[in-house]
């Protein structure tokens, strides 16, 4: 039985499917580089070996340095690389996307063209923020309203359950110290769950600027994806540390989350739903390396051939 170092690298045709694969693994503080066709993690306590086609996504923490061949590595593997904060709180960068397929952001696309669909997904995402409410028939603005009215609620219980006075919300781009404590933790709370979406949205190679409930922004996307765990898990947590006290709550916020989202796996969570919100049941995304050719009608057909037709 061969080391993790000592396999062959691995071809296009061969490339472990998704499924397969660890997802998401996260590095900090180490140097990273590659043997044979293992990727290594060296720090103070000794070397890591990782095979390269297990890897989904590399998440590279604070601290983190890459060499070139280990890039090059990952790239021939199908991995996604992706430069974050703490636990993934922060995406800073991006490199290619988990998968090959494009059936990810085509199903994106095509429910974000037409009209009907869009809604539907946009009902979809109230229903996972607010499960057991009644969405269906319901307009954007009625819809709107409703998600306001609950997090408002959310809001208020949550004080009401820590104790901290409460006054709303209120912030203003660019002033963050000038809130009081419990808003200054939401506001951190939030700028967490937006960088984790986006490094989610960018290694599964959707589209971040076709939103679904948010529009006109390039990171529309990746603002509805943050906003499906603002209730059941920003606001507790912003409001856990806002009762602790009012000395760096974002500080303190960012780390409370950091543990937060490792310890519930959120992160697959995050994959999990936009996968459903986006690809019809039952079906996945394949990790294969297929190219095709668009025709007039029915499915694709399989490129690399010569198609020409001799009279």
């Amino acid at each position: 039985m061969s080391t993790a170092g000592k396999r062959r690298a691995s071809s296009p045709a061969e490339l472990t499917r998704v499924g397969d694969r660890s997802s998401f693994v996260y590095l900090e503080r180490c140097v990273i580089h590659r043997e044979d066709n293992a990727i290594t993690a060296e720090d103070g306590e000794g070397v890591t070996y990782l095979p390269s086609a297990t890897i989904g996504v590399l998440l590279l923490g604070p601290g983190t340095r890459v060499t070139h061949q280990a890039m090059a590595l990952l790239g021939d593997s199908g991995a996604g690389v992706v430069w974050v904060g703490e636990q993934g709180v922060r995406y800073y960068s991006g490199g290619r996307a988990l998968t090959r397929s494009s059936a990810l952001v085509e199903a994106q696309a095509t429910a974000w063209a037409n009209r009907r669909t869009r809604l539907e997904v946009a009902r979809s995402m109230y229903l996972k923020r607010f499960p057991g409410e009644d969405v269906e028939g319901r307009s954007r603005r009625e819809l709107l309203g409703l998600e306001g009215d609950r997090v408002k609620a959310a809001y208020r219980a949550n004080a009401a359950r820590t104790g901290v006075e409460w006054h709303g919300r209120k912030y203003v781009p660019g002033r963050f110290d000038e809130g009081d404590a419990p808003n200054q933790a939401v506001t951190a709370a939030a700028q967490c769950f937006y960088g984790i979406a986006q490094s989610v949205v960018a290694a599964l190679g959707c589209t971040p600027g076709l939103g679904f409930v948010h529009s006109g922004h390039e990171q529309s996307f990746v603002l509805d994806v943050a906003d499906l765990y603002k209730v059941d898990v920003a606001i507790p947590v912003a409001f856990d540390v806002a009762a602790e006290g009012a000395e760096e709550v974002g500080t303190r916020t960012r780390r409370a989350l950091r543990d937060r989202i490792h310890r519930d796996q959120l992160l697959d969570r995050c994959v999990g739903d936009i996968k459903k919100l986006l690809l019809p049941t039952g079906v996945d995304v394949e990790d294969a390396d297929r190219v095709g050719l668009q025709v007039d009608r029915g499915a694709d057909i399989e490129s690399g051939r010569n198609l020409g037709v001799i009279w």
